[in-house]
Parts: C-alpha cells; structure tokens; sequence
C-alpha cells in the first residue's frame, strides 16, 4: 500500500493558486482514473483506491499547508506504512514552471508544507516535484505562491497535470525514471 498526499491550502480561494498544484496533481489522478470520491479522513480528504496492482490512499490534507504533516502522519500510522511508503505532490520554486520530478529525501527548501511533512514523519519520503518557476527575488516569493495561475498558463497546467495522471502508473509501480520520461514526453506533444 501507498500513501500519496497532495499538498496544498483548504478552501475555494486558495483553489487555483501555485501552491496548491499539489491538491491538483492529486484531483487530476483521481478524476482520470475514475476513483470513488474522497471521504473526510485524517483530518483531509482521502481516497482508497488501486491502480494497477498497487492498493493507493490519496490524501489531501485539509490542514493549511504548515500543517500538512499531521494530516500524513495520521494517515501514514492509521494504515502502518513507513516514510518509503509516502509520495508527496508539491509545488517547487527551483523547478521550471510545469516541469516534473521526482526524487526521494532530501531537504525542505522552505517549503513549509516539506517541513511539516518532515517532522513529522521524518525526510525518507519521495516528492514529485512541480515546477512553478521562481519570481526572480525572495522578497516577492510568498504573493507568487499564493497567487493563481494566469490563463496563459491554464493550457500548460492541464498538459502537465492530464500527463501525471496518465502515467501515475509507472509511480505506483516504483519505476520513477520512466514516470519523469514519459510525462516530459506527453508535454511535448
């Protein structure tokens, strides 16, 4: 079994904004692979779920991003998985808007919703990483995170958030490379 965690702000407002691509990654899988609607759960919203052989709990904590942690680490004890089990969905500053990666460990960069996670359940959990671009000075960081996407970037959003969808099984599968691959591929089409 695997936990993955989207992470973003509860609440219409925050819907559209950067930092809550991480609720979105987790919606776009969900909505595609047609899983059953999420339930109040661990203090967020959770789906149990399969894709392909592998048994999921997606998870969007219902927490505000600094507090993402408990709502993880509550789902995370609940089903006795370990931080290897956790993939956490995210948005990332260091990335080029709508690039994705994945890596695991690794520190939190400033990422409140990371630092949470953290310690919460400790730093061995994998992260996909979605790129948001940085605003060119941490002095304008926090209004661009928490600012919504322009309808310029509506299109390459969908792109990015329809290609996780369609090869998150290669993530369930463990296969990480080929999951980078094939959805830096679907961009490019």
């Amino acid at each position: 079994m695997q936990l993955w965690a989207g992470l973003g702000n509860p609440g219409a407002k925050y819907a559209m904004n950067r930092h809550n691509v991480g609720f979105m990654a987790i919606d776009a899988i969900a909505d595609l692979h047609r899983f059953e609607a999420a339930k109040k759960r661990f203090n967020g919203w959770a789906i149990e779920a399969r894709l392909g052989t592998e048994k999921l709990i997606l998870l969007k904590p219902a927490t505000f991003m600094n507090d993402s942690g408990q709502s993880i680490g509550e789902a995370m004890r609940f089903y006795r998985l370990t931080p290897a089990d956790v993939t956490v969905f995210h948005d990332e500053l260091d990335l080029a808007p709508f690039k994705v990666k994945v890596k695991v460990g690794g520190g939190t960069a400033g990422h409140n919703g990371l630092r949470s996670t953290a310690a919460h359940i400790g730093p061995d959990f994998r992260r996909v990483r979605l790129g948001i671009g940085h605003p060119g000075h941490k002095d304008r960081v926090h209004g661009y995170v928490l600012g919504n996407y322009a309808k310029a970037e509506i299109d390459p959003l969908a792109e990015m958030l329809g290609a996780i969808a369609a090869e998150a099984h290669w993530l369930a599968a463990g296969d990480d490379a080929r999951f980078m691959n094939d959805v830096a591929l679907r961009q490019q089409d």
